[in-house]
């Protein structure tokens, strides 16, 4: 077992995987930008290394000081969280390469995954189902107008290198074809450096549906369960469930095998989700695959008492996973908090929080990193905690979000607790009765 983890990580997912260190008895480095100075996972952590300024690429993906930090405090292991390095090849290519271990997924399968175009070869090659388009890149707009045929409008243009819905257009007649194949390129060149691009059919009324898996050293791999992560804005999650209400459990059964060949296929190791799109008619074609620990893990933690974050430091340390495929025995809910004004557009609020008061009670789970009279820096993403709760049913789970969601007070800053409060209300999304198009309809009502 590791002797001591480094987190190249920030806020409440390097906090998440402090707590499991602690109890599994490693030690902890927290790094941090001088924006992070007085965050909770850098007061926590057993020793804190500062990396940088606070604009990310000169700190949190600095790569050469992330490994100068686990050098200097001898860890023999990094663990990524989520974000920044936890999808980059290169990060952990130069880990193996400086003998610290890595906790994800191997240089050779973030690349194989991490480009779209390839993963849905890769899928295809594994018989898992995927959503009808081109077969990689498309070489040119003459070959983009040609697959739009054969495939059948509508359709939806993505990069390959893409990700938070940059480089995405969804195009409904062969006349918008054009226009949407230039920007899209334009907009991915600007993001990501890489103008590549590829075609899928545009699935009608689709949910967003992942499995959670683990893969193990030795080639196999189980998966615990779903996560409904359709209520969305902007391709950007708001709240995730599970089981999703839309879920049967002939389609679980059939998702949860796909996404337990498909990791088999690829020899998977660590934590990871295997993304779906399902149709209105359950049909389910295969997305993405993401190589890392997600935001909403904690919901798929409670409903089936399992520590997802032990389980990637086990398989990292090479132990074999159970091979049980599990299945949800409760309901659990997770909104996002994020430090956005949802009565102006979602516009960010960083600032300095003047007042707390944390929910609790039974079946609620809080995770955060801020505190009354911490500072949220503008430098970073705007999630600032996860309210989780859990319960026998899922009206009870939404009864229990509400009250959770009463008690929970911030102040000197704006946050999205007022829409996530209005959602758990909404008649739609309480009869479980939405899709990824949910946000284009949903309006906030006025303030009190």
């Amino acid at each position: 077992m590791f002797k001591k983890i480094l987190i190249a990580n920030r806020g409440e997912i390097a906090l998440r995987v402090i707590r499991t260190c602690k109890e599994m008895g490693i030690k902890t480095v927290a790094v941090y930008s001088t924006a992070d100075a007085d965050s909770l996972h850098v007061k926590f952590a057993d020793e804190a290394v500062c990396i940088g300024p606070p604009p990310s690429n000169l700190s949190y993906l600095k790569m050469a000081n992330i490994i100068s930090a686990a050098e200097i405090t001898n860890a023999d292991a990094i663990h990524p969280g989520y974000g920044f390095l936890s999808e980059n090849a290169d990060f952990s290519r130069i880990c193996e390469e400086h003998d610290i271990k890595f906790i994800g997924a191997s240089a050779e399968m973030i690349s194989k995954m991490g480009d779209k175009a390839t993963a849905k070869a890769t899928m295809k090659a594994a018989g898992v189902p995927c959503v009808p388009g081109s077969d990689g890149i498309i070489e040119s707009f003459e070959q983009c107008q040609e697959i739009a045929e054969e495939t059948g409008y509508p359709v939806m243009l993505k990069a390959t290198a893409g990700g938070g819905g940059k480089g995405m257009r969804a195009v409904w007649k062969a006349e918008d074809l054009k226009e949407a194949w230039e920007s899209a390129r334009q907009e991915s060149k600007a993001a990501f450096g890489n103008d590549d691009m590829y075609m899928e059919k545009l699935i009608e009324e689709p949910r967003h549906i992942e499995i959670q898996i683990v893969g193990d050293q030795y080639g196999k791999a189980c998966h615990l369960s779903e996560r409904d992560c359709s209520v969305q804005r902007r391709h950007q999650k708001l709240t995730e469930e599970v089981p999703s209400p839309f879920m049967t459990k002939k389609l679980r059964k059939e998702m949860g095998a796909a996404a337990v060949r498909a990791a088999e296929y690829i020899a998977y190791e660590g934590a990871g989700t295997v993304e779906f799109l399902v149709d209105k008619h359950r049909n389910f074609y295969f997305m993405e695959m993401n190589t890392r620990i997600q935001v909403e893990h904690p919901i798929t933690e409670q409903v089936i008492d399992f520590d997802l974050i032990r389980e990637q430091i086990l398989v990292a340390a090479g132990v074999k996973i159970s091979g049980k495929n599990y299945e949800p025995a409760l309901h659990s809910i997770e909104c996002r908090i994020n430090a956005e004004d949802p009565y102006h557009g979602f516009r960010p609020s960083p600032g300095k929080i003047t007042v707390l008061h944390a929910p609790g009670g039974h079946g609620v789970r809080l995770d955060t990193h801020v505190y009354a009279g911490y500072s949220i820096p503008p430098n970073y993403d705007s999630m600032i905690a996860k309210l989780i709760t859990t319960a026998r049913t899922r009206q009870e789970a939404i009864d229990k979000m509400k009250r959770a969601l009463d008690e929970f007070y911030i102040e000197g800053i704006k946050t999205t607790i007022p829409f996530h409060r209005q959602l758990m209300e909404d008649k739609a999304y309480v009869e479980g009765n939405y899709t990824t198009a949910f946000m284009n309809d949903f309006k906030m009502k006025p303030e009190n």
